[in-house]
């Protein structure tokens, strides 16, 4: 009896270690990039995985420092203290040995880490669940774990190399397609996510972010990150359309508002703070085409022109007003 409880413990002591070297963080396999634009220094990370809300795990990165991919079995405080480690002026290697050096988990990690000048260093730790792998170079890392098969990221490398000409946001959402395309995660798809910082720290931490999409849960999360950067690119132009009203620029105004419209033309909400602008500059007729359609399909939108005169918002005549909500 004795010697059967002695075994039954030695067991569960070999048990007890055997867990403890697998770690208890986000099961984060997936495939990412991380990388620099050589011409405008803006640094991203892209990712994708079978794995809710990948976005919140995987990205890291500061304006002016850098970005981090940490995955598999991601330990979350690889980001933050990777940021730091190279804000304290350490190489991309430096702060990869330094994360990995006290961790008992480093043989299941995955991590790449890119600097400001676009130094990169990788990491796949040999219990990653194959096939798992990464490549890197000047201005760019992709990794990959938990794949169908050993294409991934050879697909992801010539896909960033293949889509030179394209601004990164764009360029990082094609090496996500082209991972998918050669097979992607052996799971599925499930969450995806595009973070892009700034080349250079302002005094406006606020502004640094310059992307930060994430799709949490879809069939399709790469079309959706797709689409999402699209609207994005829409909203860019609406800005720039709203900064040259305040200089009283109104045709470069209206070639932004319309450049919005023209890639949704069934957005509302672009059509109708174009036809605003409109009224504001004078152009009454042409403001009042437009919101009647607007007010056609949702007639709330009536309301709000009504509601915008009183904040000072829209600058138009009673007479004037009248004939908008026609």
């Amino acid at each position: 009896m004795k010697r059967i409880i002695f075994l039954f413990l030695m067991l569960s002591m070999v048990n007890m270690d055997a867990q403890s070297l697998k770690p208890n963080d986000p099961l984060a396999h997936t495939y990412s990039i991380v990388a620099r634009d050589e011409n405008t220094g803006e640094m991203a990370v892209a990712v994708q995985s079978h794995w809710f809300s990948v976005g919140t795990v995987v990205p890291w990165g500061e304006a002016g420092v850098g970005v981090v991919a940490t995955q598999s079995f991601a330990n979350k405080s690889f980001g933050i203290r990777g940021l730091e480690l190279l804000k304290e002026g350490k190489s991309p290697q430096e702060a990869l040995d330094a994360l990995l050096k006290d961790d008992d988990g480093r043989d299941f990690r995955q991590v790449a880490i890119l600097d400001k000048k676009g130094n990169v260093a990788t990491h796949t730790g040999k219990k990653c669940i194959v096939y798992a792998g990464h490549s890197n170079g000047k201005n760019f890392s992709v990794q990959a774990n938990m794949m169908l098969n050993n294409q991934v990221v050879p697909a992801m490398e010539k896909a960033w190399n293949a889509y030179g000409n394209l601004p990164l946001a764009e360029r990082m959402v094609e090496v996500l397609r082209a991972a998918e395309n050669a097979g992607g995660d052996i799971r599925g798809k499930q969450s995806a996510a595009l973070l892009v910082m700034a080349p250079k720290a302002t005094n406006e931490p606020w502004n640094d972010i310059l992307i930060d999409l994430r799709v949490d849960d879809a069939e399709n999360p790469i079309a959706d990150l797709d689409r999402l950067l699209k609207v994005h690119r829409a909203y860019e132009h609406m800005n720039r359309g709203d900064l040259y009203v305040e200089q009283n620029q109104m045709n470069k105004a209206m070639t932004q508002y319309n450049a919005a419209m023209n890639m949704f033309p069934n957005n509302l909400e672009m059509q109708f703070w174009t036809a605003i602008t409109l009224a504001n500059d004078g152009q009454i007729e042409r403001a009042a085409d437009i919101l009647k359609d607007i007010y056609i399909k949702d007639n709330n939108w009536k309301e709000l022109t009504r509601r915008l005169l009183k904040v000072g918002l829209l600058n138009v005549s009673e007479t004037e007003l009248l004939q908008l909500l026609q």
